[in-house]
């Protein structure tokens, strides 16, 4: 018997496999690598080192500064990077304006409480913090024209800014190779429309808008254009291991300080695809797996290894809802996942609408296997969604046993789908 313990929401739900059921256990080496510092040391060294020039001489003579950080979506810990950063700004420019951008790209706005999880009572109390809008229109500002054909619309406060940065974290993504570095600025502080054009269906069929891949991705070669437009100086990218810890860290110019991480992070995630019946995985737990939506990561690194016609069995606690309205109402409305694929295909880039590239991900998961759904969600909202309730992984192999038709299956576990690129 072997036990596996798989992130789910702010806890775990484990499992003791039967040795001969069990085939494999898919890990990146991010939880057995040991840094060789403390984690503020560590982002302090990135930072005393960077790739190009420092934050302390961007900084000075700079009268405006913003700072974009991620929204309540990501794990990015803000409460040691941002106070770094706010301290190296003041230490150049003392009497600087600064500007804490929140980049929500079309997520629903950061509540205060979580702004206070994230950052901690004191900056939110006393520093200038905006939470951009995807659709407010006053504070949008067209600065040209994507390489893909998109208008490119970006928040009018970084804009402005004499000074534009960005904190974040690099993890693999599921059609932008890898989250971190450009990223910040599309989708994070573009107008919806510029979002949607990036994420339309011809790119997300893309068979190079995978996870782990950079070399001709359209996509990201998007938003390295959108980035540099956007004058993004300098970043400081970090990358985690289970537990929310920081084992890497980079800083500095925004090309060079990311292919530093993303680099760093192919060397640890990069796993052998293993063809197996029954693939469970998660989203890495809280808080990335807050809602269904979010949970279509995680489905992705299942699909590269499970078999066609088999079973995922994704653990996505979900308490915090489905997480998009056109996400949910795309699923619901259209029993046949072939006519919904086929329509979004149909779409040239600026028809795009909201959340049709999760929805357009997540059908092709369902067409490849199905998908057994363990989460705080009602049976109803799940099966409207094409998936399979279940409540516990003990009542999801059952369910995967019965759809497979045996008892004898195949079986391998992701712990943390969001953190591991399968390669083949």
């Amino acid at each position: 018997m072997k036990k596996i313990s798989f992130p789910y929401g702010k806890e775990e739900l484990t499992y003791c496999f039967k040795d001969q059921e069990l085939i494999g256990v898919l890990e990146s080496s991010i939880n057995t690598y040991k840094p060789e510092c403390g984690q503020v040391e560590l982002v302090k060294r990135a930072m005393e080192s960077p790739e190009g020039k420092s934050l302390y001489t961007l900084a000075q003579g700079k009268k405006n500064v913003v700072i974009i950080a991620s929204d309540h979506t990501r794990p990015v810990p803000s409460k040691i990077i941002m106070p770094l950063m706010l301290e190296e700004i003041r230490k150049a420019s003392p009497n600087c304006k600064i500007t804490i951008l929140i980049a929500t790209g079309c997520h629903r706005g950061t509540t205060k409480e979580e702004l206070v999880s994230k950052f901690g009572k004191e900056i939110v109390e006393n520093e200038d913090i905006y939470i951009h809008d995807c659709d407010e229109r006053d504070m949008l500002v067209n600065i040209g024209t994507l390489p893909s054909g998109g208008e490119c619309e970006i928040n009018r406060l970084a804009y402005e800014a004499d000074l534009l940065v960005s904190e974040g974290f690099i993890e693999p993504h599921f059609f932008a190779g890898f989250s971190g570095g450009r990223k910040s600025v599309l989708p994070g502080i573009c107008g919806r429309s510029t979002v949607l054009a990036n994420h339309c269906s011809e790119f997300i069929a893309n068979p190079n808008c995978r996870t782990g891949i950079l070399e001709n991705n359209p996509m990201h070669n998007d938003m390295l254009w959108a980035a540099e437009k956007a004058k993004l100086a300098y970043i400081v990218n970090v990358i985690l291991n289970d537990k929310k810890e920081i084992i890497f860290a980079t800083a500095g110019d925004f090309k060079s300080a990311h292919k530093k991480g993303t680099d760093f992070l192919s060397s640890l995630c990069g796993v052998k695809a293993c063809e197996a019946d029954v693939v469970i995985t998660t989203n890495g737990g809280y808080p990335l797996d807050q809602n269904a939506y979010q949970a279509v990561k995680g489905m992705t690194a299942a699909e590269a290894t499970v078999k066609r016609d088999g079973v995922i069995i994704m653990l996505a606690s979900s308490d915090d809802g489905v997480g998009g309205a056109h996400f949910y109402k795309q699923l619901s409305e259209e029993k046949d996942i072939n006519k919904t694929m086929a329509l979004f295909l149909s779409r040239q880039r600026n028809e795009t609408v909201p959340d049709q590239w999760q929805t357009q991900v997540l059908l092709r998961v369902l067409m490849h296997a199905r998908v057994i759904f363990i989460s705080q969600l009602e049976d109803e909202v799940v099966e409207n969604m094409h998936l399979i309730p279940a409540h516990s992984i003990d009542e999801a192999l059952i369910k995967a046993r019965e759809i497979l038709g045996r008892e004898d299956i195949k079986i391998v576990a992701i712990p943390d789908g969001v953190s591991v690129i399968l390669e083949k």
